[in-house]
């Protein structure tokens, strides 16, 4: 399905960035794993070589311009083109009623979770452009189309991700670009264990399926809409969300 394309991953050390690399690597793309955490990153790089992948780790801070822009010249040295992007690298703040945000907490989560999305968009694009195109992944989230408690900077991010993702659609798309917004609901990437069992259940059964996903259900996607196969869709939000949204 990706053979012999080139992808990079930000936030690839763990979670859904690790699942994603390895999707992509699985169905046959050559992966460079981003994260500003090397030890984890260069752990998801071991488990995609050792699963018959190729992969080469460069860390990331996806927070900086020239990070992104030095994390695209690697992949083009490295593997000789980009073809694919996921921007994946996120934080989510602590929760805090909006009013009472720190500055510098609102700051930091967009810094990660907006700006960094458009630091790899700007570096990512020439070097596509460079092949005849190529698709940007955008990770935002079921936040991305509704509110939650407490998490505004958050919401005001990821909204601002599935605006990206339509701008490079219409900026890009007849020369070759291909943009998608994913919208994963929540996922079992660990953080949940620390839930006690009443909060647990309230999380699984805030799903219609009855439960959170699992990474591979979102990493599977994303390698798919990252396919030729998917060539007419651009600028498109896709929710990944067992129903979450429907209600």
């Amino acid at each position: 399905m990706l053979n012999e394309k080139v992808a990079l991953v930000t936030g690839a050390a763990a979670g859904l960035g690790r699942s994603i690399a390895e999707c992509y690597a699985k169905n046959g793309a050559r992966v460079v794993v981003a994260d500003i955490n090397d030890e984890p990153g260069e752990e998801t790089v071991r488990r995609i070589t050792e699963a018959g992948g190729t992969a080469a780790y460069f860390h990331t801070d996806s927070s900086s311009e020239q990070e992104n822009a030095a994390l695209v010249a690697f992949a083009v040295d490295t593997f000789g083109r980009l073809d694919i992007a996921c921007n994946n690298a996120g934080i989510a703040p602590p929760s805090t009623p909006l009013a009472e945000v720190p500055t510098e907490l609102w700051r930091r989560t967009l810094s990660i979770d907006l700006d960094g999305v458009f630091f790899g968009i700007k570096a990512q694009i020439p070097a596509m452009l460079g092949n005849g195109g190529g698709t940007i992944v955008n990770m935002a989230s079921i936040l991305g189309q509704v509110g939650f408690l407490g998490l505004g900077p958050y919401v005001a991010a990821k909204h601002a991700v599935i605006g990206l993702t339509k701008q490079i659609a219409v900026d890009y798309a007849a020369q070759g670009i291909r943009a998608i917004a994913i919208g994963p609901a929540f996922i079992k990437t660990g953080l949940e264990k620390a839930l006690d069992p009443d909060s647990r259940a309230a999380l699984d059964s805030s799903h219609p399926v009855g439960r959170m996903g699992e990474p591979d259900e979102v990493g599977e996607v994303v390698a798919a809409v990252s396919s030729d196969t998917w060539s007419f869709v651009n600028g498109a939000y896709l929710p990944i969300d067992g129903g979450y949204l429907s209600r």
